[in-house]
């Protein structure tokens, strides 16, 4: 089963697309905070956040650079080469859920 749950904020407002098929698709970026014991520092994940259809207009209409909010969804893991050469993971979560977290004030 490929199902994941995060807790973050907002990187950018979120975009929203409509394609001619009458969907439409909601695009933003997620920043995941945790604990690295190696370095024993804060450090911050990033993942790419798609949704579509009702969910993305959710999305678009409440999510603003640094929303904080939990989601549910599948998690995608493609390949890419950067400038360097180098071949890097690119993550993309398909969210199925969206939930706004702390006081209306705030996001």
């Amino acid at each position: 089963m490929n199902s994941v749950i995060a807790v973050g904020r907002a990187g950018k407002d979120a975009e929203i697309k409509y394609f001619e098929s009458g969907k439409c698709k909601a695009s933003f970026s997620l920043a995941v905070s945790r604990w690295d014991s190696k370095t024993k520092a804060e450090v911050t994940d990033w993942f790419n956040i798609e949704t579509w259809d009702k969910t993305a207009e959710f999305a678009c209409e409440y999510i603003k650079k640094g929303s904080l909010m939990w989601l549910e969804g599948r998690l995608n893991v493609n390949k890419y080469t950067g400038k360097d050469g180098k071949e890097n993971d690119y993550y993309l979560i398909n969210a199925t859920q969206i939930r706004l977290l702390g006081k209306k004030s705030e996001n």
